[in-house]
């Protein structure tokens, strides 16, 4: 007879679930989510792969709304032990992955709510961008402040997990495009257009900037550590992301533009759309090819599963977004075949993922809060309770 060993046997008491809840289990969700959306835009059509996306969008739905209660639970009864967060190097980065991930089921009101529950779909989309937008703000602004005045930092130590606090603007962006064409009042649709072009500007020149400084670092120090191993996957994130949004902004803007009488301005939009979606497109093919280079070289000497595995995944499904965006925008085939490509690895990457988390979610040991561990070997060794400046 087959004996499973009791949930979270890892720990002593199901109580230390709350205790070490951390927001990179946010990273869960937008994995999750942009694997719905990619599958919904498969480009060979296929009906059940929508039917599949929808599946994956509700149960995402359910994901966030369980990963948001046991973070806020560990803000609520765990007070002092969530503090720490503010002067770990690493945590407070996967702040951004909140909004991200919400990002994800917003879009999915737009593609898969619409036809289930009609045009409450677009409010409820609305009302949670405009949360969104403000999270994305916040965590953009909060986390580098935190950088600059109460966490050590080196160059030597710096991994793409700088890049999460600053992306999830951008993200935003692209998911205001989405949601504009469904706006039925066209001066908050033109006004919101605006927004989401100054979300973008918040988010990717910094972005860029950070993969410069990312650069001289794997130059100078070579690879990161293999629990980091996963993170180079992050830097294609902000130009996936960066392509779609200039993609879904430029689509509609002549239309939402010419009716608040900037047509000329409109076209140019739509213009660099294309053109900027293509130079981050490529910008990004130079990442995409050396993140699995170094995955590759990991791979060879052991690559250990941790809650990082989840950057295979939402890196790689906006660049995927991005791609069967540039496909319908170009006409260009070769983006098609491209983006089925990817589709499939991602789902593949999704899967190999999803099986491992729930596996070391079932026995606890993935619910582990590093800051928390931190702060209780530096109160072992120095009798210090608060972490140095």
């Amino acid at each position: 007879m087959l004996h499973l060993a009791r949930p979270f046997a890892d720990h002593d008491h199901p109580r230390e679930i709350v205790r070490q809840f951390t927001p990179n289990w946010f990273t869960v969700t937008m994995g999750t989510g942009v694997l719905a959306l990619t599958l919904n835009l498969f480009p060979f059509h296929l009906a059940v792969l929508h039917a599949i996306g929808a599946v994956l969008w509700l149960l995402n739905i359910g994901l966030f709304i369980l990963c948001t209660a046991l973070y806020a639970a560990r803000w609520i009864f765990f007070t002092r032990d969530a503090m720490p967060i503010w002067e770990h190097p690493v945590m407070p980065m996967f702040l951004g992955a909140i909004p991200m991930g919400l990002a994800t089921i917003i879009n999915g009101f737009l593609a898969f709510g619409i036809p289930l529950i009609g045009q409450a779909a677009v409010q409820i989309a609305l009302t949670l961008w405009w949360a969104d937008a403000a999270l994305a703000l916040c965590i953009g602004l909060a986390v580098p402040f935190l950088m600059f005045t109460r966490q050590q930092h080196s160059i030597e130590t710096m991994t793409a997990i700088w890049l999460l606090p600053i992306v999830p603007a951008e993200v935003t962006a692209a998911s205001g495009g989405l949601l504009i064409m469904h706006l039925t009042n066209p001066l908050l649709a033109a006004h919101l257009l605006v927004f989401c072009y100054l979300l973008w500007a918040f988010s990717v020149p910094l972005a860029l900037g950070i993969l410069v400084i990312l650069f001289l670092r794997l130059v100078l120090h070579k690879l990161p550590k293999r629990d980091m191993a996963v993170s180079s996957w992050l830097a294609l994130g902000p130009l996936g992301t960066g392509a779609l949004s200039l993609l879904v902004l430029g689509r509609d803007a002549p239309a939402i533009l010419g009716a608040a009488g900037m047509a000329d301005i409109g076209l140019v939009a739509h213009g660099i759309g294309v053109i900027g979606g293509l130079i981050l497109w490529g910008y990004g093919a130079w990442w995409l090819i050396m993140a699995a280079a170094i995955t590759l070289t990991y791979i060879g000497q052991g690559l250990p599963f941790n809650m990082g595995w989840w950057g295979f995944t939402f890196p790689l499904g906006v660049y995927t977004l991005a791609t069967l965006n540039l496909a319908q925008q170009t006409g260009m085939g070769f983006f098609n075949w491209l983006g089925a490509a990817m589709t499939v690895a991602l789902l593949g990457f999704w899967v190999t993922v999803t099986l491992k988390t729930v596996t070391g979610g079932y026995r606890g040991h993935l619910f582990f809060s590093p800051c928390l561990a931190a702060r209780n070997a530096l109160s072992a060794a120095t009798g210090l309770t608060t972490w140095p400046r």
